[in-house]
């Protein structure tokens, strides 16, 4: 019997690639920091699955928006939680150890861009 999930089509375009580094650099910061593992811990590795996991069928593919304003709530409450603490977290700290990519990561309002 096939499942839901693996009757979609898995998302494995740039924009999702991109969006899966970020969280897991994001995660591994949260970890590194606040659990002072040099790698992820198994609640992070839970994580970091988890978030791996949505993304890749993210039923806007390629179109998506930032989780924080899509209309579909794809993470169970508890995965919502936590992904929102790491997000808190490793922010400001993505800044300073993954600049270009926190720069990148910045969303341009449509009216500033060409």
């Amino acid at each position: 019997m096939i499942t839901e999930e693996k009757k979609r089509q898995l998302n494995d375009g740039p924009i999702i690639r991109k969006e899966k580094d970020i969280v897991s650099k994001m995660i591994r910061l949260y970890c590194k920091k606040k659990h002072h593992h040099k790698e992820l811990c198994e609640e992070c590795q839970d994580l970091n699955h988890y978030a791996m996991k949505r993304l890749s069928l993210c039923q806007f593919g390629e179109d998506k928006t930032a989780c924080a304003k899509c209309p579909v709530h794809c993470y169970k409450p508890d995965y919502r939680h936590r992904i929102k603490e790491v997000m808190r977290f490793s922010g400001p700290w993505m800044l300073l150890y993954h600049p270009i990519e926190s720069i990148r990561h910045i969303p341009i309002p449509s009216k500033l861009r060409k």
